[in-house]
């Protein structure tokens, strides 16, 4: 979680986790870092593999991200270039979703 802040600049206040990240020492962890920590658990008991809520919305992100070429495979060396290819991607994304 420092990572997180320190990459962010200290603006996330809330972090999503799945039903793994239970007890005291996560939670303790991302108090002292100032974010709430929030386990998103399933209603009910289901059969079968069934995704969380929160992590649905974030694995479609990554799948419209797919669909640009150099962020289809790992082409690049530097994660810096990596991190630069998200940017254009999502404004694209969301410029389309605005018109």
């Amino acid at each position: 979680m420092i990572q997180v802040q320190q990459a962010t600049g200290g603006i996330v206040q809330v972090a999503f986790a799945d039903q793994g990240c239970t007890g005291s020492q996560p939670s303790q962890e991302t108090a002292q870092q100032g974010v709430t920590l929030e386990i998103v658990k399933l209603s009910e008991a289901r059969k079968g593999f069934v995704l969380p809520p929160k992590r649905r919305v974030v694995e479609r992100t990554f799948d419209w991200q797919a669909r640009f070429r150099r962020r289809r495979r790992d082409y690049e060396r530097l994660p810096d270039t990596v991190a630069g290819l998200h940017w254009p991607a999502t404004v694209f994304l969301m410029l389309n979703n605005l018109f």
